[in-house]
């Protein structure tokens, strides 16, 4: 009997102790948490999204026209790509060696919603293999007086390889860790794939979301140092279409 009250009692003993133990734990953190929130206090930082954006860069983006925003085709195509009776979302009537040409073209699949969402994130650059004076056209429509497709580059801008036309992402900006260039055509960007989403063409399907699919990636992309850290993990889809 003895035995069990001083087995109790040291019992008693221990647990008093550990109260205390936890008690003094507990007024510790209390009060460090009390100064990790006062706003004066700057050993301890929890960014917001915006503070982290504003750590970095403003991106680029590089975003090509045809078979990647639009698609075309012109007078005298005899099999043009798309469904015979789909009306165009505008025509172009351009003037190409003294001759005037009708250009029907298709917008793709959420393009309007896409340029109104990565504007807010980007700053937006169109850079074409086709004509000034085709692809300067068909970016004042895509832009519709928003403002938001300034900058522009075609094909005189593009150096000829091989009998196809590259683009040269130094022309758009000297600091390529801060550039991504959106197109369809590998080969176009084969001097820079580590800056590079590709995309699949697009001539006519009306159930086409891949604009709407990037979107996620672009919203993370804006928030890294280097774009090329994460985009030259994907070089393998590069050769996809």
């Amino acid at each position: 009997m003895l035995k069990t009250r001083q087995c109790l009692l040291g019992i008693r003993t221990f647990l008093g102790l550990t109260s205390k133990l936890w008690g003094f734990v507990l007024y510790v953190l209390r009060k460090h948490l009390r100064t990790v929130s006062r706003p004066e206090f700057t050993g301890v930082m929890v960014w917001s999204p915006q503070q982290e954006l504003d750590a970095v860069k403003r991106k680029i983006l590089v975003l090509d026209l045809d078979e990647t925003l639009i698609h075309s085709h012109h007078d005298g195509v005899l099999r043009p790509t798309v469904r015979p009776g789909t009306p165009p979302d505008f025509v172009l009537k351009v003037v190409i060696d003294k001759h005037p040409v009708r250009f029907f073209v298709h917008k793709r699949p959420h393009v309007d919603f896409f340029l109104e969402v990565v504007s807010q994130w980007y700053e937006l650059v169109v850079f074409t293999a086709s004509m000034e004076i085709y692809g300067s056209a068909v970016a004042d429509k895509l832009d519709n007086n928003k403002g938001v497709l300034k900058r522009r580059y075609y094909r005189q801008h593009c150096t000829l390889d091989l009998g196809s036309y590259v683009k040269d992402l130094s022309v758009v900006h000297s600091d390529l860790s801060s550039i991504v260039i959106l197109d369809n055509s590998p080969g176009a960007y084969r001097s820079h794939p580590d800056n590079a989403i590709p995309v699949k063409s697009w001539f006519s399907d009306p159930s086409d979301t891949a604009l709407l699919n990037l979107l996620p990636m672009l919203d993370a992309l804006r928030f890294t140092s280097d774009i090329r850290s994460v985009l030259s993990r994907n070089l393998h889809q590069h050769r996809l279409w």
